[in-house]
């Protein structure tokens, strides 16, 4: 069985009130026109297909002519849609039906009642066992296995077994995630456990055992994580959606001749048509070097910039309409200065933009007024705040 493996493709995402449309329907036309040439069985999108629970009419219908010149590029493929946790799982599946027209099944939500739902038999090629976004406690004890022991039962003639989930797993590495934190016990020096984009990291061993290749989503740096087989893999995001993924981009490209066999893997790079760059590539400039980087910059070059600034105290009141006037021509897009500055033990401080605060996380804005307050924002405030986020989102996901 050959599969496409890709993922967190954040249909809808705006870089700083810059639309990025041109790009996501560049990454998609590339998208179709690697289905065209490879020809995989299986086409498995494994959650986060937009940004927002709340797509506008616009970004969906994207998402619906997209998928449909997917489809056309080999219309004898399977495409597998997963939800994540920036989706809607009940809207997911609104268009359930007519989407199998194309072959499309579209997995919204966790089927408890129902796990044959969530198995998917490519005839004569293999099983996907689909399982979208939700949350750790909403999972039933012994789920997964549950999942793989159905098919092991209907996989008679050995054929591969894929599973998706979309989540954090230990081990990971979540570099170009900000909103990564830690998650310790009392006396606790370091767990290895993290909650990255909201999500808590979840042992591989509950994921189950039986399946030949675990195809992951919500961390947006490709990678194998280490489970002592060649088995469990993030596909990554096929575009960049900060800065801080200073990463290649692409799909995975994975080959499973028969059940029990190590997957073959071959990354595929997306470009970019409007890439992320910072200036300076390394470390930090003063003020006045950061304006000599821009307007340096060649004026042909369609990216998003931002400049990495290190300030004594305050950027001018004129920073951000300075750095404007010196892109003016240009086809590049200026974003915003990320500036830090020195304390006086001179280790750095982070002065947030109004930008930079409207993306943070909540609980980075939590943290940061406890520190301020002078509050011990302690691991029974944390898991409280984020139990209340959580249903928060659940509600957003589900209206």
């Amino acid at each position: 069985m050959k599969i496409l493996h890709t993922s967190d493709w954040h249909l809808g995402h705006t870089l700083y009130n810059y639309d990025r449309t041109e790009e996501q329907l560049a990454m998609l036309e590339q998208m179709a026109g690697i289905v065209k040439e490879q020809k995989p069985d299986v086409f498995l999108l494994c959650g986060d297909v937009y940004h927002t629970p709340q797509p506008s009419a616009a970004v969906q219908t994207m998402l619906a002519d997209g998928l449909v010149r997917i489809h056309e590029a080999h219309p004898e493929m399977t495409i597998v849609m997963t939800a994540g946790n920036h989706d809607s799982g009940a809207k997911h599946e609104i268009f359930q039906t007519p989407w199998k027209a194309l072959k499309v099944y579209a997995i919204g939500q966790l089927e408890k009642e129902n796990p044959d739902e969530h198995i998917i038999e490519v005839p004569g090629k293999g099983f996907i066992v689909a399982v979208p976004y939700t949350n750790e406690r909403n999972i039933p004890e012994g789920f997964f296995q549950q999942l793989l022991d159905r098919v092991a039962e209907k996989n008679l003639e050995g054929l591969p077994v894929v599973m998706t989930a979309h989540t954090t797993v230990k081990g990971c590495d979540f570099s170009g995630h900000d909103h990564v934190t830690e998650r310790l016990r009392v006396g606790e020096q370091s767990s290895g456990m993290y909650t990255v984009g909201g999500i808590d990291s979840l042992e591989l061993e509950k994921m189950g055992e039986g399946y030949d290749y675990l195809a992951l989503g919500h961390i947006h740096h490709g990678q194998f994580v280490h489970s002592g087989k060649h088995d469990v893999r993030y596909c990554g995001t096929p575009l960049p959606v900060s800065f801080d993924e200073n990463f290649n981009h692409t799909i995975s490209m994975v080959e499973i001749e028969k059940h029990g066999d190590t997957p073959k893997v071959e990354e595929i790079e997306i470009q970019n048509p409007h890439p992320l760059v910072t200036l300076p590539t390394d470390g930090l400039a003063s003020w006045e070097e950061a304006k000599e980087f821009l307007g340096k910059f060649p004026n042909d070059i369609p990216a998003y910039i931002r400049l990495n600034v290190e300030i004594d105290d305050f950027l001018p009141v004129e920073a951000n309409a300075e750095a404007a006037n010196l892109t003016e021509g240009k086809q590049c897009r200026f974003c915003y200065v990320n500036a830090k500055r020195k304390t006086a033990n001179q280790t750095e401080a982070k002065v947030l933009t109004v930008q930079e605060f409207q993306s943070e996380e909540p609980i980075e804005i939590a943290k940061r007024y406890a520190e301020y307050a002078g509050i011990n924002f302690n691991e029974e405030m944390e898991a409280m705040f984020n139990e209340a986020m959580n249903m928060v989102a659940n509600d957003a996901r589900n209206d």
